[in-house]
């Protein structure tokens, strides 16, 4: 099949879109909870009609700095309620929001607000407002922003004092101004090569995305969203997230904000989230502390745990089979269960009913594992060109291995070449003052997502390569690096891996070690513990471990794609060294070009 599509259930009226939709849901409901929030020593709740009134006082701050319809205003920060009241408020305020990732560079920095001319800047902390500073200051007066606004100093309270002489009705007039063509957003993508490209999000682009999550049956199989609670840890500057949070505020579920990703469990226990948002990775931490923890108590417990996986994996895979599961796997599910499971679950709160894993490719046996034991990670695909999913498993429709049927409203294709293509509502149609990019990559309707795909007879979509990142061996094999780089990283051990080849006579691999499972192998191992990488590389045990996670991805391809060797890295990627971007993509190229005398060795004879 070339081509699929979900048609949408639901029409989008021209004076509709989120600003619309959370208004009135504060004028129809407004004591239901929308956020949770940290004050003082411990958390208040924010009612609809409280946070709308706030993003209200402070969109009339907005404008009193001089920002009208149209102009753009940045937001550099972690993940917080801030974050949302601002992007709320520069909207309502009929400005243009634009995110930059709290870990950027002053070299990003520079970059955005240099091409979005922004007027206005949020910031979180005195050395994100540092940072802005001295791309300002380097800039002189070719820049156009007027102030920078921290939230950690009390800026919000300033600016909403500064609107005390803006008439209330500004905003309301603001707002109904505007249309499904207006100006949302400016994101920048966190591009694998070159600088960033600012994507063009319009107001129907976010409102057709949320609207077309909320007809989902993941949002459905959790019941009513009001009263049922959601933790964004995720960094709002990516584009999936911010969409889940629009959708979760239509829906009038009740939020809190969490940016330690290391300590997020502590969040889950407090907040007893229903519904998870979370890229591979997170499942991946997930999985590797219920079993380091059963593995550090006993080998009992160890192997306990190990036979739990692999029975939670079965019981998943056999619900795909016309059977199912038998009496066999069913009873182990439910010891195993009372075991294991359950101890898992409480660790992601204990009434996680559904969850959603995107930014990357997750691991089939990974999503099996979850399903097994009672918790559905539901597997999407898209871009920021896309407004976040345009391709999701649905509870009902789901389909381990792809990245499910197109979401209400997006119509995917492939192309000749074998690309994926996709339009709809949601899609973007132009890039930000880049006219090239946009003739490149957005015509007539379609986007070109620049990556390889297939549609099944059913509509479900699967990812089978990067365009860009297509390797031809020396013997003219061509090989996609991103499934085997799925299998290896799946692997606690390894934090990155980097497949390589092109022009060469084989395929050869660059692996990173995690830090933090480093140190568990080499207590595990007897080896001292201020022994770095660079000390061990060669280590036979290590390399050892290594080579088990090759020869579990060589399974999945023929001879002729197999890893024949391999290279274990002194240090890991860091987007400082500008080698991933900020939601931890590997640009390729540039790992190639820092580590091209690592590579030499692989093919010496």
């Amino acid at each position: 099949m070339n081509t699929f599509t979900t048609e949408a259930d639901f029409t989008l009226q021209p004076e509709e879109n989120v600003i619309s939709d959370v208004i009135g849901l504060s004028e129809s409901r407004p004591d239901i909870i929308l956020f949770n929030k940290p004050e003082g020593s411990g958390w208040v709740d924010v009612t609809a009609a409280d946070f709308v009134a706030e993003a209200y006082e402070l969109a009339r701050g907005i404008a009193a700095q001089g920002v009208e319809p149209g102009d753009r205003v940045v937001i550099l920060s972690e993940s917080r309620y801030e974050w949302t009241l601002v992007d709320f408020a520069i909207l309502a305020a009929g400005a243009v929001t634009v995110p930059i990732y709290p870990s950027s560079s002053e070299h990003q920095i520079q970059w955005i607000l240099e091409d979005s001319g922004a007027k206005l800047v949020f910031v979180e902390s005195a050395e994100h407002a540092r940072a802005v500073d001295n791309v300002l200051k380097a800039a002189g007066e070719a820049s156009s922003v007027a102030r920078v606004v921290t939230f950690d100093g009390g800026g919000v309270e300033e600016i909403k004092a500064d609107g005390s002489g803006v008439d209330k009705s500004e905003i309301g007039n603001r707002v109904a101004a505007i249309t499904h063509d207006s100006l949302a957003s400016i994101v920048y993508t966190s591009g694998t090569t070159g600088r960033p490209k600012g994507v063009s999000l319009t107001h129907l682009n976010w409102y057709h995305e949320a609207r077309a999550l909320l007809a989902t049956s993941i949002v459905g199989s959790i019941g009513d969203p009001v009263g049922k609670h959601a933790v964004t840890f995720l960094p709002l500057a990516h584009v999936l997230q911010r969409a889940v949070t629009f959708t979760l505020m239509i829906a009038g579920a009740t939020q809190s904000h969490w940016s330690d990703t290391s300590t997020i469990t502590t969040e889950f226990q407090r907040a007893h989230p229903a519904l998870l948002l979370g890229v591979p990775r997170v499942f991946e931490k997930v999985r590797s502390a219920a079993y380091n923890q059963a593995a550090d108590s006993s080998e009992v417990a160890k192997k306990v745990f190990l036979a739990a996986e692999r029975a939670a994996i079965d019981y998943s895979r056999a619900q795909d089979t016309d059977k199912g599961p038998g009496l066999v796997l069913t009873l182990k599910n439910k010891l195993f269960d009372k075991l294991v499971y359950s101890k898992v679950k409480a660790a992601m709160g204990g009434e996680v009913l559904v969850a959603i894993s995107g930014g990357s490719a997750i691991s089939p046996d990974l999503l099996h594992f979850f399903r097994g034991m009672g918790v559905s990670i539901y597997e999407g695909y898209g871009l920021t060109e896309t407004t976040a999913a345009a391709c999701v498993n649905d509870v009902g429709n789901c389909r381990i291995g792809t990245v499910g049927r197109p979401v209400r409203g997006y119509t995917v294709r492939v192309s000749e070449e074998g690309e994926l293509e996709i339009a709809g509502d949601g899609v973007a149609k132009e890039y930000w003052n880049n006219p090239e990019a946009t003739a490149s990559s957005m015509k007539d309707g379609w986007f070109s997502t620049g990556d390889f795909g297939e549609i099944d007879n059913d509509g479900f979509v699967r990812i089978t390569g990067r365009k860009k990142d297509l390797i031809v061996t020396a013997g003219g094999k061509n090989v996609s690096p991103g499934p085997l780089e799925e299998v290896l990283t799946s692997n606690a051990l390894l934090s990155n891996a980097i497949v390589v080849g092109d022009g060469r006579p084989f395929v050869g691999l660059l692996v990173t070690i995690d830090e933090d499972e480093f140190k568990r192998w080499k207590q595990k191992n007897g080896i001292a513990a201020e022994k770095t990488v660079a000390d061990l590389r060669e280590d036979v045990k290590l390399r050892a471990a290594v080579q088990e996670a090759v020869d579990k991805a060589n399974q999945t391809v023929s001879k002729a794609e197999e890893i024949k060797k391999f290279r274990i890295l002194e240090r890991d990627l860091s987007e400082e060294d500008d080698e991933v971007t900020p939601t931890m993509k590997i640009k390729r190229n540039v790992v190639v070009d820092h580590f091209s005398a690592e590579i030499e060795k692989l093919y010496q004879r």
